[in-house]
């Protein structure tokens, strides 16, 4: 593997860095919503974080929050799917593909991430979220098809 595949002189490298960065970012933000509205909503996990209860320890628990566990499981999805896309992405820019090829694989997977993210939190009606994990979940697939014909012997 020539060492200028790794580096932002080669522009599916720099591609890939660049979208990677943003649905890494984006995968970050997801926490930093969790917390924010974990505190609007006092909706805590564990009874340390009710800093100012009165209440024993094991008596303090908080119901459920449906904003809360819909902003988590979004975030959940995300590092289901942004790992591998991550992982795969990688090794695919190792396979030298076509520029244009490989870009269009890094833009559309990070807008359909982008909106499965809007699709979840609105909500928007189904089939929006689907669609918006499955062209992700093709792209990494398609992705992982050029690595594995890569690396057969």
């Amino acid at each position: 593997m020539s060492d200028s595949l790794l580096s932002f002189d080669n522009p599916v490298f720099a591609n890939f860095a660049y979208y990677s960065g943003i649905v890494i970012c984006k995968t970050m933000l997801m926490s930093v919503l969790t917390v924010i509205n974990r505190f609007r909503y006092t909706a805590f996990v564990n009874p340390e974080d009710f800093i100012n209860s009165k209440k024993p320890l094991e008596e303090r628990k908080a119901p459920i929050n449906s904003t809360v566990e819909r902003i988590r499981r979004c975030h959940l999805n995300d590092l289901e799917n942004v790992i591998p896309f991550v992982l795969i992405g990688f090794l695919y820019v190792c396979t030298q593909p076509n520029p244009g090829t490989a870009l269009l694989h890094f833009r559309t997977f990070a807008a359909f991430r982008i909106f499965h993210m809007f699709a979840y939190l609105i909500p928007l009606p189904q089939p929006s979220r689907a669609i918006g994990f499955f062209v992700g979940a093709v792209v990494t697939g398609s992705m992982a098809v050029s690595v594995l014909k890569a690396g057969s012997f």
